[in-house]
Formats: C-alpha cells, structure tokens, sequence
C-alpha cells in the first residue's frame, strides 16, 4: 500500500509519519510537496501534522490554498483514503472535506502528553483492526486542538455513526477532566459521509515504536493496510 505524505512549509510530523510508515509490512510511504498537482499512485494520503504556513492567519486556512489540496480533494471525492492528524485534521475542515472546525484548547494552552482515547465506532477503514470501546493510549500536541460544531452537525455525525474516536480516561469513559482541549462531545476524531476521509488530533505516528512507549497508533495504519487488502480488485 502506497502512502502520499504531503509536506507543506511548517509541517514538522511529515517525517514522522514516512518513518512510521515505512517501518510496516506492506506499506510504503513518500513525500509529495505541497506545490505538486499529482499524488501519483498513491493508495492513501496522509495530512501530517506540524505548522502548515506557520499557522498564520488560521490553523490550515493556507494549507488549504495549496496546489496539491486540489489534487486531494478530487482523491477524497473519488473515494480515495485520506488521513488528516492534528494540522492536517484542521486543513481537512478548512477545505470541506470533514465538517466542523477546530479552534483554541479551553484552557488556551498548548497541550502536549499522552491521551487516553476510545474507539466509538470499527465501522471504517481507519479503525476496523480495534474493538468497539477500546481504550488507546496515543500522544496529542495542539493548541488548537478543540473540535467545534453546531448542534445540527453534532447530532448528525453522532446519527452517521461518524465520531470515530472520543477523548476518555484510562477507564474508557468521557468525562469533563479526561477532555484535554474542550472539544465538543469530546471528539478527537471524525469521518466524512464516505467513511473514507478521518480527521483526528491525536498523532498515531508517534505511538509506534515500542522503544518510545505505546504502540497503540499501529491501530489506526494496521486498519487501512487491512482494508486496502480486502478492496476488490
């Protein structure tokens, strides 16, 4: 399975994400810079985290101007798999390609630790090797990292079945004090209509390496390889 890692200036987990990547069988992954027009042959896009244009004027709103977002969204419309992690989860709301946006934490601090989170849904390519209700323990880094949506989207997504991933404590439920950034409904991570574009804040690139501690994110990368072999040829 083929990854396209867009890297745009500011992003700093792009490498993060080819090492991690790279590291699995049956997957390889490269760098597609942020003014090419094609993705090539890729399976998969990755949106990596970092500071897309330094986050200047708003988290991923030039990010989103970018000659490749073009080519991203015509994958996405095409059923393509994107993945979007923390900045790259803000450029996909910024395009329309997930719903909501995700502005400062609550607390207006820079948040950096690792989370809690429970898989609320398996009925996707991004979470299908996970349990229902499974606790994962994967790191978060983001000062604008709380989802926001009006109630309308809120219901509907819950409707949909599309809150994939929703912060918890180390026992599996939501509460107030396991919410780091005040997102609501405690939503760390979303899927489009599709169920082929995810968007997530926490970074499972980053939670793969035994030697750095959890290895809970090869969840999320084991799920796509998963399901890319079992798409009909």
């Amino acid at each position: 399975m083929k990854f396209a890692v867009i890297r745009f200036p500011g992003s700093n987990c792009d490498q993060d994400c080819v090492l991690a990547l790279n590291a699995l069988q049956g997957a390889t992954a490269d760098y597609v810079w942020h003014k090419d027009t094609s993705l090539g042959d890729a399976d998969a896009v990755v949106v990596p985290g970092g500071f897309s244009y330094g986050d200047y004027l708003r988290c991923g709103a030039i990010a989103r101007f970018s000659p490749i977002m073009q080519a991203v969204q015509e994958f996405a419309s095409a059923g393509g798999t994107v993945l979007g992690i923390c900045n790259g989860f803000q450029i996909l709301c910024e395009t329309g390609l997930l719903p909501g946006a995700l502005v400062r934490n609550k607390g207006l601090h820079f948040v950096c630790k690792h989370q809690h989170l429970r898989v609320e849904s398996t009925d996707s390519r991004f979470t299908s090797a996970a349990q229902d209700g499974q606790v994962l323990n994967i790191p978060i880094a983001h000062g604008e990292g709380c989802y926001f949506a009006d109630d309308a989207t809120l219901a509907d997504l819950r409707a949909s079945d599309r809150i994939l991933l929703r912060y918890c404590d180390s026992q599996g439920d939501t509460t107030a004090a396991a919410n780091p950034n005040g997102s609501r409904d405690h939503i760390a991570g979303i899927c489009n209509e599709g169920r082929n574009v995810f968007g997530l804040m926490p970074h499972p690139e980053r939670a793969c390496d035994p030697q750095l501690g959890p290895t809970d994110g090869l969840v999320i990368f084991k799920s796509l390889l998963n399901s890319h072999i079992l798409q009909p040829a």
